[in-house]
């Protein structure tokens, strides 16, 4: 068997996200035919996307979408628009993918895709553009029973109502269960733009009170601000938690007293950056995720928990919001230290589950309320919860190696009945 070897803190997400399914593997005894059809990503396309600028010339843009298993349903996964997207970066998050909605026991298989681009340098008409011609490079792969795309880093509802058009004007009709993500008006679910958030809201509450408890009164520190970042920290705000430290892209801010969460939006909203925020004391990104407080939230970019920052991170309770916050290095030291860490397959998946509830809904043109949709969401995070708590136990792991176990057992399963065709 071959082992990523991650000893020196190799950071590269691919090599990560293969370590992990190694470490399940290895726990479920499966074979090496077996491990190489369940690693190896069953499509990866890139293209060209030429893009005609408004001052007239032309820039040439790099897309992928990668389809990792299909074995129990279409390939699920966001589309992210990012400087540093590269092929790599979308089979590592395609492959989470897989394993995120084999945890949850969604009927979706894992996809991702993305685009090396800064949006943020492009018009909107640019960016529509650009993202209409990369939809119609990736059409043969994507289809509401075949692979369905969904907003990621830098996407947006409006970014999915695009690519659902462009798809549905190529096939003659209008198909709304291609992407999910989409703005109400175009058969998006209510209750998605703070599903992640709310997911990690549901899984918290089960870890902490595995812990003795409860997020009423607990302090909170939370890395990130982005949608479910602010989403969160107005959630937990809410439900009696003590926000202490919220950051950005900029920096952070840190009030032993409290923050609140409304204020912070606001001063967002009027564009400037958490740091120039009127009280608390500045803190860096680093220093955030070092605090003494009852639950860590890495709800920002990956990596950021590492082997050189383990030992000091004095929270409780860490749930990761974010793809990969934390390194497998750091992983093993926060299990040895009694961290609990709510890995990202199960924290962040109350995005891809109502998601999920979106693609059902478009299919029946029937919608539910923001109750319907919380109250189901609730029951598909605590199942899993539970289920991935069993797993740990049963073979004396991290949750993280629960969900994997969990994960990877399910679509092994799912592989076997089906068989290899032909």
């Amino acid at each position: 068997m071959s082992v990523v070897n991650l000893k020196a803190e190799n950071l590269n997400p691919f090599d990560i996200a293969q370590h992990y399914f190694d470490q399940a593997a290895d726990r479920l005894q499966l074979d090496e035919g077996m491990r190489a059809i369940l690693r190896t990503p069953k499509r990866c396309l890139t293209v060209s996307i030429p893009v005609r600028m408004d001052d007239g010339s032309y820039k040439v843009f790099i897309g992928h979408r990668v389809a990792h298993n299909m074995a129990r349903g279409p390939a699920k996964g966001g589309i992210r628009f990012h400087p540093d997207v590269n092929l790599d970066e979308v089979k590592a998050l395609a492959s989470w993918m897989t394993w995120k909605c084999a945890c949850l026991d969604l009927p979706f298989g894992g996809g991702k895709g993305g685009v090396a681009v800064d949006p943020r340098q492009l018009s909107k008409l640019e960016l529509e553009r650009m993202t209409r011609r990369y939809t119609s490079e990736i059409l043969p792969m994507i289809g509401p029973d075949k692979d369905i795309p969904a907003p990621d880093v830098y996407t947006d509802s409006q970014t999915m109502a695009w690519i659902m058009d462009t798809y549905s004007m190529t096939h003659g009709t209008t198909t709304l269960g291609v992407v999910t993500g989409k703005p109400l008006a175009l058969g998006g679910s209510k209750g998605r733009d703070r599903a992640t958030a709310r997911g990690v809201q549901f899984t918290l509450r089960h870890a902490c009170a595995a812990r003795k408890m409860t997020i009423k009164g607990s302090t909170v520190a939370i890395q990130g601000y982005g949608n479910a970042g602010s989403h969160l920290a107005q959630l937990l705000h809410d439900e009696g938690a003590i926000i202490v430290a919220v950051s950005d892209s900029k920096g952070g801010i840190h009030d032993p007293k409290g923050i609140d969460p409304k204020a912070i939006e606001a001063h967002k909203k009027s564009g400037a950056s958490i740091p120039t925020f009127k009280s608390g004391t500045k803190i860096s990104n680093e220093q955030l995720l070092e605090l003494p407080v009852d639950i860590l939230v890495p709800a920002a970019l990956e990596n950021q928990i590492t082997g050189a920052n383990a030992e000091r991170v004095q929270a409780r309770v860490i749930a990761e919001a974010a793809n990969g916050p934390t390194t497998p290095l750091a992983d093993d030291i926060l299990f040895k230290r009694g961290i609990t860490v709510v890995p990202d397959i199960l924290a962040n998946a109350g995005g891809v589950t109502v998601s999920y509830f979106e693609w059902v809904q478009d299919f029946y043109s029937f919608f539910w309320d923001d109750d319907e949709v919380d109250r189901r969401l609730e029951v598909y995070m605590k199942k899993a919860f539970d289920s991935v708590a069993a797993k740990a136990a049963e073979h004396h792991c991290s949750l993280r190696g629960g969900a994997y176990v969990l994960a990877v057992g399910r679509v092994y399963e799912a592989t076997m009945v089906r068989g290899i065709f032909p």
